[in-house]
């Protein structure tokens, strides 16, 4: 799940008009997030995994005692001192929300939901569903916390493209999964990844979308 997150903007950067009111905020995280937790859900159906933080998540999940709601918003803690240095409270406090309504959900989501579907259907469809709620979170003002938050520390701090470290984690995230799980399950996990990040590369603009 990739999870860069939109640099902070400073409120006064976009004319009132076009700002997010509570209500839009509160209702698109509540929709982002529900779309997520959906797509962990598909993921964890099919024995398959995710990139970045989630994909740590379920990962873990996988090979202790502890399930994905609990490994994912611990996994998160360390992640938000540098959210709140470089994105501002109000992204962080949002950000917050965001990845404990996905831990919820996800938590609560298989007692109402079973699901029997093909590997390969399942890493397309949790990619697009994935993609799709990191995108209607993105445009306000939060993310899902983790590495995202991290690689744009990096590349702030040391000049060091966030996407070399995003993929530099995925790799390796995938790497372990391989330890963990058959060729073909991290073969069709890498196919839902690529398409999570497709969906974000085409929908997420900046330019049009920060800090509203």
């Amino acid at each position: 799940m990739s999870q860069t997150a939109p640099p902070h903007r400073e409120p006064h950067a976009l004319p009132e008009a076009l700002r997010h009111s509570a209500w839009e905020d509160a209702q698109a995280l509540l929709l982002g997030t529900a779309l997520c937790a959906l797509g962990v859900v598909l993921l964890q159906s099919a024995g398959l995994v995710t990139g970045q933080t989630a994909g740590l998540g379920v990962l873990l999940a996988y090979v202790t005692p502890y399930g994905f709601p609990l490994w994912f918003f611990v996994l998160n803690l360390p992640f938000y001192w540098l959210g709140w240095a470089r994105m501002g409270p109000r992204f962080v406090a949002k950000t917050v929300v965001a990845v404990t309504l996905v831990s919820v959900m996800a938590r609560l989501l298989p007692e109402v939901l079973t699901v029997t579907v093909d590997p390969w259907i399942a890493g397309l469809l949790s990619g697009a569903t994935i993609g799709m709620g990191l995108i209607v979170v993105f445009r306000h003002g939060a993310s899902l916390g983790g590495v995202g938050i991290l690689a744009l520390w990096l590349q702030e701090r040391f000049a060091f493209k966030a996407g070399w470290t995003q993929l530099a984690f995925d790799l390796a995230l995938f790497a372990a999964a391989a330890l963990v799980l058959p060729l073909r399950l991290v073969a069709a996990s890498a196919a839902g990844a690529v398409v999570t990040n497709l969906i974000i590369a085409v929908n997420h603009r900046r330019d049009r979308y920060v800090g509203r």
